[in-house]
């Protein structure tokens, strides 16, 4: 991964990236997604460098493709996507490469509606399911958020409970149970760390 250097843009304050995600997810709600430079000339500035504005950590879905969903180009976004949004030690590696090298202002934990992870944790604590070879290790860091869903809603809206929390906990991990590289710019007013979850019918990401 290149490190960021001086001809690209200077990056917006936390708030301002915020609002780039909201406006660009506005946009594809309203089927006018933003255009995105692909250009020779984007690729070129690129090559000598990176600079994105937020670090989305997303689940692999196939239907929650980050850049489309916020209108965002090449080298806006730095993505960390794995099945259920959870973070392992390169995941957590690659967010504070994003903050302490590439210095983004913002970082989002991005949830979906009828998330297949979450869902497969669900059947762990609901129906006592076994998962073959990684998939069970994969899910189990979701299982706490199950959990805790269970003690609030019904069975019938435990996935969509569950998916809310499994992000609520993620963030609270980067919020606070973090390293210094991520907490201190918080405390900055630098850095800021917010949830979301996205509706997979209507394309609305819906901030929490």
């Amino acid at each position: 991964m290149a490190t960021s250097v001086s001809i690209l843009a200077t990056q917006p304050t936390p708030d301002e990236a915020l609002q780039r995600l909201v406006s660009g997810n506005d946009a594809f709600v309203a089927d006018q997604p933003l255009s995105s430079d692909l250009s020779r000339e984007r690729r070129l500035a690129l090559a000598e460098g990176q600079q994105p504005f937020a670090t989305l950590v997303g689940c692999s879905d196939s239907r929650v493709g980050p850049e489309l969903l916020f209108g965002a180009g090449l080298g806006e976004l730095f993505i960390v996507r794995t099945a259920g949004n959870n973070v392992d030690t390169a995941g957590m590696g690659s967010i504070e490469y994003s903050v302490a090298v590439l210095k983004v202002p913002l970082i989002v934990v991005l949830g979906h509606e009828k998330c297949g992870a979450v869902a497969a944790a669900a059947d762990v604590v609901t129906k006592d399911t076994r998962f073959p070879g990684s998939i069970a290790r994969m899910i189990e860091p979701i299982v706490p958020a199950v959990l805790a869903a269970q003690r609030n809603v019904g069975e019938e809206r435990l996935v969509d409970t569950a998916v809310e929390e499994n992000v609520r906990r993620m963030v609270e991990r980067l919020q606070r149970f973090s390293e210094p590289m991520l907490l201190e710019p918080q405390e900055r007013g630098e850095l800021k760390v917010v949830g979301a979850v996205y509706e997979l019918a209507t394309g609305r990401v819906r901030w929490l």
